[in-house]
């Protein structure tokens, strides 16, 4: 379990893979009043963006997405899921405000990513409404892009030291001196072992799902099919990761980002299916139709043939 964070040792240390790095959460200070941190988190995160846009405006063309209209929906989105993000942490963190300011203190922490994600779906879909953009196309490069966007930037939770998992005597567990402070061992485990770095899990397995899901978009077969595999791919990664951390928001005996995880899965599998039965239909009537046309034309020709030869039998017959 957590308890509020005591004093961070007076050097800052993260240790992974028998690697120490001395980071500091706080990248460099603007000289501004009494000075203004910016924190490697945000960078990170920028960054993750910055890679994500680049990739989905690269990509735009291929899926009948017009620039101009896209970045009017990415502008539009990333207010939505920063205000999403911030609002579903809110919600189910299950402690009282003690004032209004604690809403837009965002430099404190207290942001969930399936907010976040939940947010920037919903202003995407009306933005692409309203700019008469295909819907699920446009949820298809996002898609890609999310995945872009989510692997590099849960390497913040890395220097800040959060969003960690239980104990582990694996390879892959990590410890630093924010981790040391804020984690309550078990008397009987003796010296303090690492835990489960659950943000390189997570990063891991969002780059990989980058990997499968451009390979797969380039034989795209209908609108949706890359959102949805999505939907199936990351909840599944994340109801695993989910089981592993300590600071997960409660909803009641139960997990919010396992039972959204769950229920991220099924929609997804639902939607592929139903996508896909769809996209199956309309190449059977199209078929049918170009066939039909096809047979009329063939028709017609012999009727034709058939006329010409009944004629000429006429022109012989009458000398």
């Amino acid at each position: 379990r957590m308890i509020p964070s005591k004093i961070a040792a007076a050097e800052p240390f993260i240790e992974i893979f028998g690697i120490t790095f001395n980071i500091d959460r706080v990248a460099f200070t603007i000289p501004i009043g009494k000075g203004y941190p910016i924190y490697w988190y945000a960078i990170i995160i920028v960054a993750g963006l910055l890679l994500a846009m680049a990739y989905g405006f690269k990509r735009a063309p291929k899926f009948g997405i017009d620039k101009d209209a896209m970045f009017d929906v990415v502008l539009y989105s990333f207010i939505g899921a920063i205000i999403g993000a911030r609002a579903y942490y809110l919600i189910f963190d299950g402690k009282p405000l003690t004032s209004v300011k604690e809403i837009f203190a965002l430099r404190d922490g207290g942001l969930a990513i399936y907010g976040g994600v939940i947010a920037a779906f919903v202003v995407g879909f009306i933005l692409c409404k309203i700019k008469k953009v295909n819907v699920l196309a446009m949820f298809d490069i996002a898609a890609l892009g999310f995945l872009i966007g989510q692997g590099i930037g849960r390497w913040g939770n890395f220097v800040n030291q959060e969003a960690y998992g239980t104990l582990t005597e694996s390879i892959f567990g990590m410890t630093g001196n924010i981790i040391e402070n804020n984690y309550i061992y078990g008397s009987s485990v003796g010296a303090k072992p690492p835990v489960h770095p659950c943000f390189l899990y997570e990063s891991f397995f969002c780059l990989l799902g980058f990997a499968l899901l451009h390979f797969v978009s380039k034989k795209r077969k209908f609108d949706g099919q890359i959102i949805s595999l999505y939907m199936i791919w990351y909840g599944a990664v994340r109801f695993f990761v989910e089981g592993l951390r300590t600071d997960s928001l409660p909803l009641g005996a139960l997990r919010v980002s396992q039972v959204v995880s769950f229920i991220l899965v099924v929609a997804g599998i639902a939607l592929y299916l139903f996508l896909q039965s769809r996209s199956k239909k309309a190449a059977v009537e199209e078929g049918i139709v170009a066939g039909g046309g096809s047979a009329y034309v063939h028709a017609a020709g012999k009727v034709a043939e058939l006329a010409a030869s009944l004629e000429g039998d006429e022109k012989t017959g009458a000398k």
